[in-house]
């Protein structure tokens, strides 16, 4: 049967229930036998009935909405079309009929429309939920929050788009609503009772619908629910909430973020817009993973320049089209370069003159570093030293040097490099009008060369996915946190300080890979393996976040503290770098001999034991 057969057949039927009303409202009102002088008036009266009340349904929309998800809305759509008509119709009547219409005949008319006109599409709400009750074909979903969220997600399930998905019952911590029904549909208890749930109604899917609650909370659910084997999906943000988007569409994946259980970090809003507004910020390495967000998060303080500095064409020029995009009044300037040649970055200063930089530019991938430590002395050594000399020579007011907890007794070159940058822009400092300072921070979650798009990438290829060691730990935090502490710690700097983010608890890596293999839907070491490849060249099985002799301050942020380095003379820092530049063409072994006699480099199998 097409759509407009069945609106029409609908039509038919509430003009019929009409006449059966207004008929049957005269039969009660004289008892059975209708007077000679009223059968006139009854006909008349069900014919501007029809009219009033079919046009007054037609008016308010009655034949345009899809009653097998019929609510609320398409009952108070009823009553206020029935309203109408009735008071058309008796208007009508009272004005062209020679007799008056008895009020109590209007008044039970009335009553039998709104009765079956209501009724027979209600009726049919409920044949065709009673069809969906159970098929194995369905998708059988759990949602996590009875909230108005939840009822949101819940509602837009059970529309015509998601026939495949049946929504078996709702998860809340309210002992008040337990055993209570929304939309038809049970609460069936609390988060603890998510694995019992899951057997018991052979659930397929959890949805978590909880945007208001916090990490800690979202990482506990998450950890009951992925212990199920089943799909997680998840509301992204309160403020979508807020904004009127909570939508299927919104919904996520639950991801490996979800897991980590930390609070994400509230920047002071003011102490940013103090440094960053109307002056010119210069980015280094803006086209990867730390510098492009940076240029993310500081647009919004309206900076009176961004510079984008960046060695890599596309990944600048892609930068530049989404901050155009999202902020079109500002003035952004990409600067290709390489932080290595001097002059090129003498010449953007003085041109430029910026007044806050980020140096985000480094080579950051372990083992490459391990077998090319000449490149990583130029781009992590030399290249923040020129990036620091021309603030320093231009009066720069800040630079914030971009570090890692690698940094920290390290067992690499690509640590011992930049530790050294640590070193260097610490030695300037006390000579240099402007404010040096480091941000050291552990393992970024998604950025390039990081173990999450590695492991998504072969569990995609179907495994195995390959961790060094099985007790191998590391810190980790998101790139929009680890940005946020960069720009925060900004703020703070006074010159010298290395600032050190609170990570929590560090994760280890074999417990990352099952979870990201669960939360993909597999089932670890059966349906994705997971083997072991030893550790790699230049890494130790735990980072540290300070050195022995780095004494921990905190700063008006409860998540940022402050290490307080030894700091090293620049002349005896300029006689080890003559050193560096003399064996930058020799064998990587006397290339590392050198850097070992700057910053002791700990043995990995050390680093392994201790």
């Amino acid at each position: 049967m097409t759509a407009k057969t069945r609106v029409l057949l609908l039509f038919l039927i509430d003009i019929a229930i009409i006449w059966f009303s207004v008929m049957t409202s005269y039969l009660f009102r004289f008892y059975g036998h209708i007077p000679g002088e009223y059968v006139s008036q009854m006909l008349w009266y069900a014919l501007i009935s029809s009219i009033a009340f079919g046009g007054s349904l037609v008016y308010f929309g009655l034949y345009r909405r899809v009653w097998q998800y019929a609510s609320i809305g398409e009952i108070v759509s009823v009553f206020k079309a029935i309203v109408v008509g009735a008071l058309i119709s008796y208007a009508v009547a009272f004005i062209i009929l020679p007799g008056r219409v008895p009020l109590s005949i209007e008044v039970r008319s009335v009553e039998t429309i709104l009765l079956l006109v209501g009724g027979i599409r209600f009726c049919w709400r409920m044949f065709r939920s009673s069809k969906n009750i159970v098929k194995d074909s369905e998708v059988h979903t759990l949602i996590v929050g009875a909230g108005d969220c939840g009822i949101l997600i819940a509602r837009e399930l059970t529309g015509p788009s998601f026939a495949g998905t049946r929504i078996v019952g709702f998860i809340d911590d309210n002992k008040d609503k337990y055993h209570m029904m929304i939309m038809g549909v049970p609460i069936l208890g609390n988060r603890y009772d998510i694995p019992r749930i899951v057997k018991e109604r052979n659930i397929h899917e959890i949805i978590i619908a909880m945007p208001s609650v916090s990490r800690t909370e979202i990482s506990e659910i998450v950890n009951l629910s992925k212990a199920t084997g089943v799909k997680l999906r998840i509301i992204p943000a309160l403020n979508d909430l807020i904004a009127g988007k909570i939508s299927v569409k919104k919904l996520r994946d639950v991801s490996v973020e979800d897991l980590l259980g930390r609070e994400p970090i509230v920047a002071d809003m003011n102490s940013i817009l103090g440094y960053v507004h109307n002056k010119t910020v210069l980015v280094t390495g803006a086209g990867g993973s730390i510098g492009s967000e940076l240029c993310r998060q500081i647009s919004p303080y309206a900076p009176g320049k961004l510079l984008i500095l960046g060695h890599g064409e596309n990944s600048i020029y892609t930068i530049e089209m989404e901050l155009r995009k999202k902020f079109p009044y500002l003035q952004i300037f990409t600067l290709i370069a390489d932080v290595q040649d001097r002059t090129r970055i003498m010449d953007i200063y003085s041109e430029y003159r910026p007044d806050v930089v980020f140096h985000a530019a480094a080579h950051k991938h372990v083992p490459l570093m391990e077998r090319n430590p000449s490149e990583a002395i130029k781009n992590n050594v030399f290249g923040t030293r020129n990036v620091a000399d021309a603030a320093d020579k231009f009066g720069a007011e800040r630079f914030v040097l971009i570090s890692s907890d690698k940094a920290v007794n390290p067992t690499s070159v690509m640590g011992a490099t930049k530790r050294i940058a640590e070193m260097y822009v610490q030695s300037l400092n006390t000579t240099s009008a402007t404010k040096f300072s480091a941000v050291r921070f552990g393992n970024v979650l998604g950025s390039r060369g990081s173990v999450i798009p590695a492991f998504k990438q072969q569990i995609a290829a179907g495994g195995p996915v390959t961790v060094t060691h099985p007790e191998m730990v590391r810190y980790f935090m998101t790139i929009p946190e680890a940005v946020q502490l960069v720009i925060q710690s900004g703020s703070f700097a006074r010159g010298g300080e290395v600032f050190v983010l609170d990570m929590g608890e560090p994760v280890k890596i074999l417990t990352l890979a099952e979870d990201l293999i669960t939360l993909s839907g597999y089932e670890p070491y059966k349906d994705i393996d997971i083997v072991f490849s030893g550790i790699r060249e230049g890494e130790k099985l735990y980072e540290e976040l300070l050195t022995a002799e780095e004494n921990l301050g905190s700063t008006q942020h409860d998540r940022i503290f402050i290490g307080q380095p030894n700091v090293i003379s620049q002349n005896q820092l300029e006689l080890e770098f003559k050193r560096l530049e003399r064996v930058l063409t020799e064998e990587p072994a006397a290339i590392r001999e050198v850097i070992n006699q700057i910053v002791p480099m700990q043995p990995v199998a050390q680093a392994a034991i201790s």
